[in-house]
């Protein structure tokens, strides 16, 4: 977490503890700049103790968060390549009249079924992962700049 982007914010705590509550500024509110959680302590008498507290706790509730989006973007991704498992969802045909096998999921079509029924599938795993490729392609295009990591030599 870097500090710039961070308002810390101290105040007087509240409840009970005395006249020492009353007199000094011991609890801390940590508050992410762009947007986030916002973490308050004053569980401490020290604001530095409550300060180190509330940093703990923002960086967990962050991690949380992030570890959550992460979760959700792969159950996403999950629930679009099962689908609902319906029977309109057919990955391939085969069509013995015209002697062709078409896979719904790239639309590649191959005049070769009795190939295709012997395990020569090349033709369509080769559609099916150019089609994957320009599908990722299209995303990476679509992300933010800042979105994107791309691994470094």
């Amino acid at each position: 977490i870097n500090s710039s982007d961070l308002r810390i914010d101290s105040y007087r705590s509240s409840g009970n503890g005395g006249q020492s509550v009353n007199t000094t500024d011991s609890a801390v509110r940590i508050t992410p700049l762009p947007t986030g959680p916002v973490a308050a302590l004053q569980d401490e008498r020290s604001q530095h103790q409550n300060k180190a507290k509330a940093m703990a706790v923002l960086r967990s509730r962050l991690f949380e968060m992030e570890r959550q989006r992460q979760h959700d973007e792969r159950q996403a991704d999950r629930a679009q390549q099962i689908g609902t498992a319906g029977r309109s969802e057919r990955i391939r045909t085969y069509n013995f009249s015209q002697d062709r096998a078409t896979d719904h999921r790239c639309g590649a079509s191959v005049h070769d079924l009795s190939g295709v029924l012997d395990g020569e599938l090349d033709e369509l795993l080769n559609a099916k992962l150019l089609h994957d490729q320009e599908r990722d392609i299209q995303r990476l295009l679509l992300q933010p700049a800042a979105a994107v990591h791309l691994p470094t030599a």
